[in-house]
């Protein structure tokens, strides 16, 4: 695990953040004009989801953060402007979700991700 170069971005302030109970402390994040793409069963590689700017994303991970389940940081790898982590989310009935993200990083803030994520049906 490690820190971005010349950033405030380190995984454990992403481990806090993602672990968190709340949205606010993830997006707190990224930057305003970041991008994420998102990949997974409904929004496949030719169709994804791309939300643009903190409005987009807040609504997303106050979406996320609102749902009974926890979250973990399983693995995350930080080599200058550039950063790679596992994520692994567990609702309260047992089903599981597994989420990839590559992210490039502006001034210690996420400025474009894209997310894979597959979960049990």
């Amino acid at each position: 695990m490690g820190t971005a170069a010349g950033s405030a971005f380190d995984t454990e302030t992403l481990r806090r953040s993602v672990e968190g109970n709340t949205a606010t402390a993830l997006l707190s994040l990224y930057a305003d004009d970041a991008q994420i793409r998102v990949i997974d069963h409904n929004t496949q590689p030719s169709q994804p989801k791309v939300l643009h700017g903190r409005d987009e994303i807040g609504r997303m991970l106050e979406d996320v953060y609102s749902r009974d389940m926890t979250h973990k940081l399983e693995e995350c790898i930080v080599q200058g402007d550039r950063a790679a982590f596992s994520e692994s989310c567990r609702y309260a009935d047992g089903v599981q979700v597994l989420a990839e993200s590559m992210i490039t990083l502006r001034d210690g803030k996420i400025v474009e991700q894209t997310m894979i994520q597959a979960w049990d049906e």
